[in-house]
């Protein structure tokens, strides 16, 4: 079995899309490995182009969704959508991390989870979509992965990113910060998650498809709890 092979089966049954496996394995080649292995294709390029398909898919779907924002706006709320950090939570929510061929430093050091290293392995992922398929099913795998941000972007950011305001409030009331209980049900392909959060003697608790969908919901269900400021 070649590596990426579960990965390949999940993309495919969560999202449709199905990559080539020779594809999937540069995509997941991260640079450090290649220089162990005799310089074999990193996912580099690959993460260029995934960069500019998901720039432009998100910029399209924020165009069409809020007709009202001005551009400055639509600018702050794309590079919320596309930076870093949001990109290596969905990297984490497919457990892409396991899959990423690492050199044995990178790999000692957590390389897998560092989110400069996830993030670009999803924008190489793309890329890998859209070299296999073009445009139209690549922008379908972009829309199905930053679907749920792009529905949120215009929502306050305690609604569109409750995790983030949870942790602001625990920090401006000098509490630790919230720590979640996550558990799991179901097969591989289809689990589904149940968080827990507790903060100042408040429980709140959510479900979803994703780790970070069921952390959010928590945290949400916390901060509805919240007495008003």
């Amino acid at each position: 079995m070649y590596p990426g092979a579960d990965l390949r089966t999940r993309l495919m049954s969560d999202f449709g899309v199905s990559i080539d496996p020779e594809l999937l394995v540069q995509a997941l080649t991260h640079r450090s490995f290649a220089h162990e292995h005799g310089d074999v294709p990193t996912n580099e390029r690959m993460e260029f182009l995934g960069d500019a398909v998901l720039g432009l898919v998100a910029a399209e779907e924020l165009y069409r969704n809020y007709p009202e924002r001005p551009e400055s706006e639509l600018t702050q709320m794309r590079a919320a959508i596309v930076s870093q950090q949001p990109l290596a939570e969905i990297a984490r929510s497919l457990g892409i991390g396991e899959f990423i061929l690492l050199g044995k430093g990178e790999r000692d050091h957590g390389g897998g989870d560092k989110d400069s290293i996830l993030s670009d392995t999803v924008e190489a992922l793309i890329g890998a979509t859209y070299i296999n398929h073009g445009s139209e099913l690549a922008g379908v795998f972009v829309r199905r992965l930053i679907g749920d941000r792009i529905l949120h972007a215009g929502e306050p950011a305690s609604v569109a990113d409750p995790k983030t305001a949870l942790i602001e409030y625990c920090n401006a009331e000098d509490l630790p910060n919230p720590e979640y209980i996550v558990t799991s049900v179901g097969p591989a392909h289809a689990l589904k998650f149940t968080a827990r959060v507790e903060v100042n003697g408040i429980v709140g608790t959510g479900e979803g498809t994703a780790k970070k969908h069921a952390e959010k919901a928590a945290a949400l269900a916390v901060l509805g709890q919240l007495p008003p400021e």
